[in-house]
């Protein structure tokens, strides 16, 4: 049985939190400059290729330093930014705060 490593754990969700709130803020960013775009499907595209990329590289590096379970840290600590992030929208949309 393998060793629970608090201490993977904890590096897993620092680096995730940080990684997730960039990748969030730049959908946010990317989906404004898709809308003022004249071509709105490159700029997604373009947007959505960095994010990705970048997303899977700093968790590849992630999981190069701290082992699998900083991986558990890592995908925990973007579900919850994702959680996060998505209902601080919804209750901006329901409120009528974006335009």
């Amino acid at each position: 049985m393998m060793a629970f490593e608090w201490n993977a754990v904890i590096l897993g969700l620092a680096i995730g939190a940080v990684t997730s709130a960039l990748f969030f803020a730049g959908l946010g960013l990317g989906m404004r400059l898709a809308l003022k775009s004249a071509a709105p499907v490159a700029a997604l595209m373009l947007s959505a290729v960095i994010r990705i990329s970048v997303l899977l590289c700093v968790g590849w590096f992630v999981v190069g330093q701290g082992g699998p379970w900083s991986l558990v840290g890592y995908a925990t600590a973007f579900i919850i930014v994702r959680l996060l992030t998505t209902t601080v929208a919804r209750i901006s949309i329901l409120s009528g705060g974006i335009q």
